[in-house]
């Protein structure tokens, strides 16, 4: 999602723009992967020192509910990252080492359910964790 989208639901939504909002979605475009809340306020926190958990909290809560970002948890933490530009249903491949995904083309649903007799899902989501390519060199599994 591009920074202008992501400002104009907010204001669609009713929400005012502010700098820090802005800042916020600039280190989520500019990182690209999965980060925590702690993450997020440590890169904020050079702009804005006095910066509290509560407010970024309260902005990623935002964000997630507006669909600005997609959340998910591992490690018993929440992670965000900015939301897919992509309409095509996909799913991910998640680094737990650097947080970087990639796409998954294919939805392994199809392959596990098919069609369920007398039940229409609305939804899901699947997630594959693992190391990237970088990572794994690093640590010199690959």
């Amino acid at each position: 999602m591009e920074l202008k989208e992501a400002l104009t639901i907010l204001k669609k939504n009713g929400y005012k723009y502010t700098d820090k909002r802005e800042l916020m979605l600039h280190i989520f475009q500019r990182e690209g992967r999965y980060l925590t809340a702690k993450e997020v306020l440590d890169y904020m926190q050079l702009d804005y020192p006095g910066l509290s958990f509560d407010t970024i909290y309260r902005n990623l809560s935002l964000f997630e509910d507006l669909g600005i970002i997609e959340g998910t948890e591992w490690d018993g933490e929440r992670r965000y990252r900015i939301h897919c530009n992509s309409d095509n249903h996909h799913h991910h491949l998640i680094c737990t080492e650097c947080g970087k995904t990639l796409t998954l083309h294919v939805c392994p649903m199809n392959a596990i359910l098919g069609k369920p007799e007398d039940f229409e899902i609305t939804g899901h989501k699947f997630e594959i964790y693992g190391r990237c390519a970088d990572c794994g060199n690093r640590s010199g599994t690959y």
